[in-house]
């Protein structure tokens, strides 16, 4: 299911990404939500999950326990 806004994302999401993040996040989710959507239920909500934290990992990487904005 779609995201409507970043409070609508999954707790664990919201806990551990910054708030850009999180933005980045949703709007991958609901762009991959809709293009795979021939793909089936479960595997479409997989897929969109995976594109939406490749999205995030192009723009900020993982340092100690914080998500940090790539530099460049």
């Amino acid at each position: 299911m779609p995201y409507a806004s970043v409070d609508d994302l999954p707790t664990a999401i919201r806990a551990h990404l910054p708030p850009h993040a999180q933005e980045i996040y949703r709007s991958a989710f609901n762009n991959a939500w809709t293009e795979y959507a021939s793909r089936g239920p479960s595997l479409r909500e997989e897929t969109a999950h995976r594109v939406a934290w490749a999205a995030v990992k192009r723009k900020y990487r993982k340092y100690g326990s914080q998500w940090v904005l790539r530099a460049g």
